[in-house]
């Protein structure tokens, strides 16, 4: 395993919601200092809800960064200290409004590791059901406005085909389907 080079200065540019940016200087292996601009974010979890039928449940949210809606697998940031499994049943019934009976990880991936240390897992769901009683009540983000629906194998293979899905979290994560 690699040895972590220990920054010789880290300084906090921004702190959001979200993440935080912190430009760390670092002696490089060859020899010479690099200032690396970082984010730093908690985690997340990414959800590959499957039907009784084997269809996959996607949701469609308005991404601003992209000026778009985009069809995704259900995912969320991870909280301070949560459980990862937690975390994956939080964000299925919050996005999807059903609650897995059974959640399998199928992996942990780093998506953009050249500049941000969020380290993604993801957890195929099944058994899905409708909450009941005694079920607590699912809450979208305030600023989340989610649409989610099951499509076939055959739709999900031709929304990526025509561009319909754009997200690389999403593709991913329809592979580890398989």
């Amino acid at each position: 395993m690699d040895t972590p080079i220990i920054p010789s200065e880290i300084r906090t540019v921004y702190t959001g919601r979200i993440f935080t940016l912190q430009v760390e200087t670092i002696e490089l292996p060859k020899g010479g200092t690099l200032a690396a601009e970082i984010i730093r974010h908690p985690g997340s979890v990414v959800i590959i809800p499957l039907t009784e039928s084997g269809d996959l449940m996607l949701v469609q949210q308005y991404r601003h960064a992209v000026g778009r809606t985009v069809w995704e697998l259900p995912a969320g940031s991870l909280k301070p200290g949560e459980d990862v499994e937690r975390a994956a049943l939080r964000e299925c019934h919050e996005e999807t409004g059903l609650i897995p009976s059974r959640l399998e990880h199928v992996g942990s991936f780093y998506p953009t590791p050249g500049y941000c240390d969020e380290l993604m897992h993801f957890f195929k769901a099944t058994g899905l059901r409708t909450p009941g009683t005694g079920d607590d009540a699912a809450h979208q983000d305030e600023d989340e406005d989610i649409e989610a629906r099951p499509f076939t194998r055959a739709d999900v293979e031709a929304m990526m085909k025509s561009g319909a899905i754009v997200d690389l979290k999403t593709l991913a994560g329809l592979a580890l389907a398989k």
